[in-house]
């Protein structure tokens, strides 16, 4: 039985229009922490779909052992190579989670770099500054 559990459907950074160096860099760092708690449950779960696709072969193996009929063998391996396979798929898909939240966490720290001293600037200036932007129209 797995431990997976259905999360609330709200989505972990929401895309809002808050552009604000601060809103930005919580966003990303929610989403890096969505996805590597993602890639986390999904090793878990490769590692129980190997884990039932063993269980499975070797039952299939004492089925066609006790003599029962073929069907059942060939049932039972048939479930034993479809959780093999997806086990294999739900690998390439935590690669991908995992490729993605690293591929965040760069961003924050790239974002940081480009804009974090500019924001410091002026959020610690008593007078209104124009906002990034501002002079490119």
């Amino acid at each position: 039985m797995s431990d997976l559990a259905p999360r609330p459907q709200a989505a972990p950074a929401p895309a809002d229009g808050d552009n604000r160096y601060k809103a930005i860099q919580a966003k990303l760092r929610k989403l890096g922490h969505a996805l590597d708690d993602a890639a986390l449950e999904l090793e878990g779960l490769r590692r129980d779909m190997r884990a039932n696709a063993s269980t499975s072969e070797d039952l299939a193996r004492d089925v066609e052992h006790a003599d029962l009929d073929p069907t059942f063998v060939e049932l039972t391996n048939l479930v034993s190579t479809a959780l093999g396979g997806a086990a294999i798929e739900v690998r390439n898909l935590r690669r991908t989670a995992q490729e993605t939240a690293d591929l965040t966490h760069q961003t924050r720290r790239t974002h940081s770099t480009l804009y974090g001293e500019l924001d410091n600037i002026r959020s610690n200036r008593r007078e209104r500054t124009p906002k990034p932007g501002f002079f490119n129209r």
